[in-house]
């Protein structure tokens, strides 16, 4: 087993080379430039305080992505994810005139449940596989691929477009 110095070493390389990969995944719950750095922020400080939890160094990335997911539905939960109103119309895009234009895929993912939504992030952000996402979520495989389908369904559903051309 390796000393609790060699596993503050591996996982303070990792932290320092994928800091991007940390802030898209958080951006992706928050939805805020400032609050997805204070999520990646506080993810950091909690898994190095918890350094010499991380008991295999191999699943570092699963292990921190783990604390990520949650430190970022924490944010979430707590209605910190409030924005100023003149912050948020100068985020989004002016909504469509045609109330018969395509669903946005992303919009769509923000109606999936919070469950569906952390797999279809995890699986195609930030391209994990299906057993590195059970790691990270704690739930098992076979619930990770129900997950996957069921929210692959409903984005599919929520999404799709008429023949109307055709």
């Amino acid at each position: 087993m390796s000393s609790a110095l060699d596993r503050r070493a591996v996982l303070t390389e990792y932290i320092l080379s994928h800091q991007a990969d940390f802030y898209r995944l958080a951006y992706s719950y928050v939805k805020d430039r400032d609050a997805a750095l204070d999520v990646v922020q506080e993810s950091i400080v909690k898994a190095l305080s918890k350094a010499d939890s991380l008991r295999e160094p191999a699943y570092v990335k699963t292990w921190f992505y783990r604390i990520l997911v949650n430190e970022s539905i924490t944010w979430f939960r707590q209605g910190k994810r409030l924005v100023p109103l003149e912050d948020q119309l100068e985020q989004e895009a002016a909504p469509e005139c045609d109330p018969g234009a395509r669903l946005d895929l992303y919009d769509a993912i923000e109606k999936l449940s919070e469950k569906e939504r952390t797999v279809i992030r995890l699986r195609f952000f930030e391209d994990l596989k299906l057993e590195e996402i059970a790691r990270v979520t704690g739930a098992n495989l076979n619930t990770v691929k129900s997950r996957l389908y069921k929210g692959l369904k409903h984005l599919k559903e929520w999404t799709e477009e008429d023949d109307i051309d055709a």
